[in-house]
């Protein structure tokens, strides 16, 4: 989840909104890449999620981190609910999730390094303490009260409002974990095509990395149940968007879009105030019941659309919203997957050709299945396999064409960092897969042994 946004000055007329998108719009040679992960913290000795406080805490990993590595404290009040360091920052998700969302990159190597350097610091400080780090889409044993809500303000708003409009966010919040990257864009026409590709495709992220098999202690039917919670949380801010693939889409018609979810908040010196279910619109006519007479900043549009969960979703930049969250070597390789498919004209047009063709029933079949039988999904015509397999190849030939070196020069490009998803297609086997023959094999239905096989 973002930290509250700012730098925007009062909001007096609504171009300003779909100028704030466009104002993202970038060259080719400054884009850049951010990666963001989260993952789940235990105790070791009673494989229970971490509290807020305590000596195996929440609060002792932040301060272990800033005091040990240099990172600069972000506080609400007098809680400590993340750090700031070069460009990054580590922030906690509802249920206690740890999440880094990275500095904006150059390269996929540098984004990797950043990566590799972050779960090495947070080993080291939660080895000290006794507590173990797991990437997974979901929570496999963990029920809904064993996860401690975070002292966040917007977290407490959403908490309540969660439970009137859908059957699954509360799971999201506290109990789901996701892997992601942020992309840029050139223009509007660029961003058009990279967000239709990526709206599009998300299902084939979701499949190669599906890896939430387990929910309440036992198998839950689908390969992520991450994305399946995701299908019923709030109609109004999630989905596939029907309207992105219409003739004229482009930035005003997201603005549109955006102005019709309702509120969570508004961010004033520190506090969260309740604007729940109210309207932007009215925000912008100084009507806001939560703000009577008071009209909107851009760093209160930049926070509503903070608030809005398609399966890719449009800020500054593009952020890939359909991945679980993974192993170790499994966070390079979705940064890998989009980079390669929308950093080059020729990868993104083919990427196109696709999709283009697809209606809105069958994006939407996609995703479901996705998220049901992952590499194994087959609807309308389309087996996720095959398909999943043009996409890496096309990501590969994308990175190919960037020709970004690493290791000094060693590495000639970024390929590499595909092929654990190269593996998945082989085998047919995704993590979700995996940890299905572990439970119904050696494990001999303990999932306990999760964390000890797959902790970080």
């Amino acid at each position: 989840m973002s930290i509250p946004q700012s730098g925007g000055g009062p909001i007096e007329h609504r171009d300003q909104l779909a100028e704030f998108l466009s104002s993202g719009s970038k060259p080719v040679e400054d884009w850049r890449i951010g990666t963001e992960h989260e993952k789940f913290g235990y105790c070791k000795d009673s494989l229970k999620p971490l509290p807020y406080d305590g000596d195996r805490s929440i609060r002792a990993m932040l301060e272990g981190l800033r005091d040990r590595f240099g990172w600069q404290p972000v506080l609400e009040g007098d809680k400590l609910i993340g750090l700031t360091h070069n460009g990054a920052n580590v922030s906690l998700e509802p249920g206690g999730q740890l999440e880094l969302s990275g500095a904006p990159l150059e390269s996929i190597h540098q984004t990797c390094d950043e990566v590799n350097e972050h779960l090495r610091d947070v080993k080291s400080i939660a080895d000290e303490i006794g507590v173990g780090f797991i990437g997974l889409g979901a929570a496999p044993v963990w029920s809904h009260d064993d996860m401690p809500l975070m002292p966040k303000g917007r977290y407490k708003l959403m908490d309540s409002y969660m439970q009137t409009v859908g059957t699954h966010g509360t799971q999201m919040m506290r109990r789901t974990c996701t892997v992601q990257v942020n992309l840029d864009f050139a223009s509007e026409a660029d961003m058009v095509q990279k967000f239709r590709v990526a709206l599009a495709l998300q299902p084939v992220a979701t499949a190669l990395f599906a890896n939430s098999p387990f929910f309440d202690g036992k198998p839950n039917g689908h390969k992520s149940w991450r994305s399946r919670i995701w299908r019923d949380l709030d109609p109004a801010r999630t989905g596939t968007l029907p309207f992105a693939f219409e003739q004229g889409f482009g930035f005003e018609q997201y603005v549109d879009y955006a102005l019709d979810v309702p509120m969570y908040f508004v961010y004033r010196d520190g506090k969260y105030i309740n604007a729940l279910g109210q309207s932007f619109r009215d925000f912008l006519n100084g009507k806001l019941p939560a703000l009577p007479g008071e009209v909107p900043t851009l760093s209160d549009w930049a926070d509503h659309l903070t608030t809005i969960f398609p399966e890719a979703r449009l800020k500054k930049y593009l952020e890939m919203r359909g991945a679980d969250g993974n192993q170790w070597r499994r966070l390079c390789a979705l940064p890998a997957l989009w980079v390669g498919m929308l950093y080059d004209q020729s990868s993104l047009d083919a990427a196109w050709d696709l999709c283009k063709n697809w209606d809105t029933e069958t994006r939407e079949a996609l995703r479901v299945a996705a998220s049901v039988d992952g590499l194994q999904a087959e609807t309308h015509g389309v087996k996720m396999r095959d398909l999943a397999r043009q996409v890496v190849d096309i990501a590969d030939a994308g990175l190919k064409a960037r020709a970004r070196p690493g290791a000094g020069g060693l590495v000639p490009d970024e390929t590499h960092f595909l092929n654990a998803l190269k593996d998945s297609l082989d085998t047919g086997m995704t993590p979700a897969d995996e940890l299905l023959a572990h439970y119904n094999g050696d494990w001999g239905g303990d999932l306990n042994r999760v964390y000890a096989d797959y902790s970080y």
